[in-house]
């Protein structure tokens, strides 16, 4: 049983189709298929079964899957650890983040981190928090930038930060007029919120909901650029973080902070409860935490 065989399986397990496991390693896949055959050979017991575009874990395949990857984590492990004991000098850091968390907070913290760690390589996969969850879980990123409510027994994970939502409305919309606005104010304006699967969208409207408002929805979008620029367009209205609006430079839009009780998320860092965070990603998360702009 070799290492890159059991790197194989992973990867077919992980996209169900021997091809794009193959490229996902870097390896011809009559290669791959070859080495999983070997593999099964040697165990005596299917771990696929393979039809024409796609691959399923047999029972034999379910089972052997969870050691496999305890076997991968703990040599990546070892191979951490005897790298970063030359005081991060070289390295890779993998790091999942919320698309509405990655182009506001991330720049100024990777500036100061590869400022003093410059050989320290950084990963950053975006994506929803779902997805970000189960890439803690299955040790694919050293930790995740999500936000709460995060329930899960198998993950450990830390408060950083908590920012406020600000109201984005267009500039000479008749509530830009007002210096004071309320939760109440929202009722029946039309409102732009993330699609379905992004947790931001799902904060706003339980926010409206605990409020007794009820927004008209009039679009959805993965993307807080877009969002803001269909305000500009005067589309509607939209909760939006505050970290965003630092970096909004349309003159088109404005933003309001809501009165008492406003609405907020919560950053928090996730990782594996069985696998502590390493030298680097600490240190990492000590900037995020030390950052100016609070």
């Amino acid at each position: 049983m070799e290492m890159h065989q059991l790197r194989y399986v992973v990867a077919v397990a992980r996209t169900g189709n021997f091809s794009r496991a193959a490229e996902q390693c870097h390896v011809a896949q009559p290669s791959l298929s070859q080495q999983i055959q070997k593999l099964e050979e040697e165990l005596g017991e299917r771990l696929f079964d393979r039809m024409q575009r796609e691959a399923r874990l047999t029972a034999a395949g379910e089972s052997f899957l969870p050691r496999a990857l305890r076997i991968l984590e703990e040599v990546d492990l070892a191979r951490r650890d005897a790298t970063e004991a030359t005081d991060l000098h070289r390295g890779t850091l993998t790091i999942g983040v919320l698309p509405t968390i990655a182009p506001y907070l991330l720049p100024e913290v990777l500036v100061a981190f590869t400022g003093r760690y410059p050989g320290v390589e950084i990963v950053v996969q975006e994506d929803t928090t779902a997805r970000l969850l189960q890439l803690a879980r299955t040790y694919e990123v050293d930790f995740a930038l999500a936000s709460n409510p995060i329930s899960d027994e198998r993950l450990e994970v830390r408060e950083l930060f908590t920012e406020d939502l600000l109201l984005a409305l267009p500039a000479g919309h008749a509530l830009a007029k007002r210096t004071a606005l309320r939760a109440a104010d929202l009722d029946g304006q039309r409102f732009i919120v993330m699609k379905d699967g992004h947790c931001l969208g799902d904060q706003v409207l339980r926010f409206c909901e605990r409020q007794d408002v009820t927004p008209a929805i009039s679009f959805r979008s993965s993307q807080l650029e877009t969002i803001q620029a269909l305000v500009a367009s005067g589309f509607g209205l939209a909760l939006v973080p505050a970290m965003a609006t630092r970096a909004a430079r349309s003159p088109l839009v404005e933003f309001r902070p809501l009165k008492a009780p406003r609405p907020t998320r919560q950053i928090v860092a996730v990782w594996p409860r069985q696998r502590p965070l390493g030298r680097s990603a600490s240190e990492f998360l000590r900037l995020v935490d030390r950052r100016s702009w609070r």
